[in-house]
C-alpha cells in the first residue's frame, strides 16, 4: 500500500476509496490518485464487461465548467470539435488543441444549457487543462470553474448495463441515444447519467454527489448481482479501451502529436471559422502527415509494450504507444506511430522487444467492435 506519489506528494482519494479497500482491491498510484488497478483479476473483469456488466470508479476524472454569454465562443476557441452542433443534453468527443495543432488533452464536452458547458478531462491533466483554458479564454464573456470536487463518477459498462441501472432510476435509459445525457436520481441520489464510456461496450457514466457515491455504488453492485456484475479496476479499463481502439492521453497522443497524426480527424470541426490550431491542422490535412498512429497485431508469439521501438532494418522508425495480450480477442495487439509508408493495412512491422525482433502486421482499428 502506498499513500504518496514517487515525488512524495500525498495521493488524492476518490469518495469510493474506502469501499475499494474494504472490497480487497489492489491499489496503485495513478495520475496523482490512489486507484484500484484490479479486484478479481484483469481477465475476469475484462470479460465481465464484454459479456455482462462491470462497474468502474472514474471519480478521478476532472470536470471543468464554462458558463456565461460567451461560453459557446470560449469552448469553440479552445476545442477542435464543433460544440455549436450540440443540443442541450448532448455530449461530444473533442480535444483541447494548441496553436501548432498538437494536443493539450482529449476531452468530452457536455452542453448542460445554452450557455453552460462541462468539459470532462483526464485526471492527471486537470490542473494543466484548467490553467490552459483560463489563459486562452481571457476576453471572452465566460467564467470557468473547476467543479471536480462536486462530482463522483461511476461507469456502468457492458451489454447488461441498461438492465442493471434502469431499476435504480426514473430516467428512461432505453430512449437515450449514444452520447446524450439526462438528469434524475439514481438510488436516491441526484444524478446526471450519460450514455458514454471508455470500453467499447454500451454503458453509462453516472455523476453523483461525492457524499452519496458509496450508496450508489453499493446499490449498483446489488442490482447487478444476478447479472454477474464485477467491480473493475484500471487494468481492465486499459485492455478494454485498447481493444476498442480508444486512445489514451500520455501514451497514444500528447503535446508532440497532432490530431491528424493520432487518427482523430473525425473530431475536428472542419467548417469552424476559428479555433486554436485551425490553420496548422488544415495545412497538415492539405500536405498530409508524415507519421500516423496505426493498430497492429503480433504475427508471432510476443507481446509489444509501450515504448518498444518499431524497426526498419537497424533504424528505429517508430514507437509502440500501447500494447497488451487481450483477454477477449486472445491475441497480442497494440498501437504505434510509424511512417506513412508503413501505415497501410497489411504492412509488415518489426518490433524490438527486449533486443529481440518480433514481427507484427498493421490491421484496421478498432480491433474489437460490439455487434
Amino acid at each position: 500500500m502506498t499513500d504518496t506519489e514517487p515525488t512524495g506528494a500525498p495521493l488524492k482519494r476518490t469518495p469510493l476509496n474506502a469501499r475499494h479497500r474494504a472490497s480487497g482491491a489492489r491499489m496503485v498510484p495513478f495520475g496523482g490518485w490512489d486507484m484500484p488497478v484490479e479486484y478479481t483479476g484483469v481477465t475476469a473483469e475484462h470479460m465481465a464487461v464484454r459479456q455482462r456488466v462491470g462497474l468502474f470508479d472514474v471519480s478521478h476524472m476532472g470536470q471543468l465548467e464554462i458558463a456565461g454569454k460567451g461560453a459557446l465562443a470560449a469552448v469553440q476557441h479552445v476545442s477542435c470539435n464543433d460544440a455549436s452542433r450540440l443540443q442541450v443534453g448532448q455530449a461530444q468527443y473533442s480535444a483541447l488543441t494548441r496553436p501548432d495543432g498538437t494536443l493539450v488533452d482529449d476531452i468530452l464536452v457536455y452542453r448542460l444549457a445554452a450557455s453552460h458547458f462541462m468539459l470532462v478531462v483526464n485526471a492527471s491533466n486537470t490542473d494543466k487543462d484548467r490553467r490552459w483554458i483560463a489563459e486562452q479564454i481571457v476576453g471572452f464573456d465566460a467564467a470557468m470553474v473547476d467543479a471536480s470536487s462536486r462530482y463522483a463518477l461511476i461507469a456502468v459498462q457492458g451489454p447488461q448495463a441498461l438492465h442493471v441501472l434502469q431499476p435504480l432510476t426514473g430516467v428512461d435509459l432505453a430512449s437515450m441515444p449514444y452520447y446524450w445525457f439526462g438528469h434524475g436520481e439514481v438510488a436516491g441520489a441526484r444524478a446526471t447519467i450519460s450514455r458514454t464510456g471508455y470500453t467499447g461496450e454500451d454503458g453509462f457514466e453516472v455523476f453523483v454527489p461525492p457524499a452519496q457515491a458509496d450508496q450508489v455504488w453499493q446499490a449498483l453492485m446489488q442490482a447487478g448481482h444476478e447479472a454477474g456484475v464485477l467491480a473493475c479496476g484500471l487494468a481492465a479499463r486499459d485492455t478494454l479501451r485498447l481493444e476498442a481502439g480508444m486512445r489514451l492521453y500520455g501514451n497514444d497522443m500528447d503535446d508532440t502529436t497532432t490530431v491528424l497524426e493520432a487518427g482523430l480527424g473525425w473530431i475536428v470541426g472542419w467548417d469552424k471559422p476559428a479555433f486554436l490550431g485551425r490553420e496548422q491542422i488544415h495545412a497538415q490535412r492539405a500536405t498530409g502527415v508524415t507519421r500516423k498512429l496505426v493498430g497492429f497485431d503480433m504475427t508471432e508469439r510476443a507481446i509489444a509494450r509501450h515504448g518498444h521501438a518499431v524497426m526498419a532494418g537497424d533504424v528505429a522508425v517508430g514507437v509502440v504507444t500501447s500494447g497488451t495480450q487481450t483477454p477477449f480477442l486472445k491475441k497480442a495487439i497494440g498501437m504505434a506511430y510509424v511512417p506513412v509508408a508503413s501505415a497501410a493495412v497489411g504492412s509488415e512491422l518489426e518490433i524490438d522487444i527486449r533486443n529481440r525482433r518480433a514481427r507484427a502486421r498493421v490491421v484496421p482499428m478498432p480491433f474489437y467492435k460490439r455487434g
